[in-house]
């Protein structure tokens, strides 16, 4: 299993680097700046996770990572230059895909270090969505997991089912590919139908105060 797993960790890694690219191309970053907004994307949720955990972070005695982003910005650059448009959902769907791999390899992680099911579910929420929280913030926009369509909530649910169908003694492949499924099934279903947890009702221009 720890094949499929550095290969789920890289295909992870790509995709969330895909995503940073394409934020640093939408607005307008030179070379240096696509490759730290890549870079961060793609491995600061997973540092995150392992400085909390206390054990050494993913990309420190393993090279493979960067040359997955590296490969991915410059695929994603070439991409771009050679094309007029990008699909306006395109970050979202790239972001799904790397949401359905981190939570459940995140979830993973924790379990490996002895945390519970629910801190374990956290730890992989926080693999999937810290990575993305940092581009935004970088790109001075709102985070994805603050605003619009369900988030943050799917990431709970693809853990939740990871650590069902484990708890349930079904093949440890089989339920990393249920959970990533049902993530991103239900995060691509709340992007197509925009699909929320409504809060409040109004907005704040709406109320009477100053």
């Amino acid at each position: 299993m720890e094949h499929y797993f550095h290969w789920f960790d890289l295909l992870g890694i790509a995709v969330f680097a895909i995503s940073g690219t394409l934020a640093a191309w939408r607005n307008q970053m030179d070379g240096f700046g696509v490759i730290v907004l890549a870079s961060v994307t793609a491995i600061g949720g997973g540092t995150l996770r392992d400085l909390i955990l206390d054990v050494p972070v993913i990309w420190i005695n393993d090279n493979s990572y960067f040359y997955a982003i590296f490969i991915a910005a410059i695929g994603t650059i070439l991409l771009v230059r050679n094309r007029l448009t990008v699909p306006h959902n395109t970050l979202q769907i790239l972001d799904a895909i790397g949401l359905a791999f981190f939570v459940v390899m995140g979830t993973q992680k924790g379990l490996d270090n002895g945390t519970s099911v629910m801190v374990a579910i956290m730890l992989g929420t926080m693999s999937g969505v810290c990575g993305g929280m940092i581009r935004d913030v970088l790109c001075r926009e709102v985070p994805m997991v603050f605003r619009g369509e369900l988030y943050a909530v799917t990431c709970i649910v693809g853990g939740a089912v990871y650590t069902a169908l484990l708890a349930l003694g079904t093949a440890q492949l089989f339920a990393m590919l249920c959970g990533m499924a049902a993530l991103l099934v239900l995060r691509l279903a709340a992007i197509k139908w925009q699909i929320t947890i409504p809060v409040f009702s109004k907005h704040h221009s709406d109320l009477n105060e100053p």
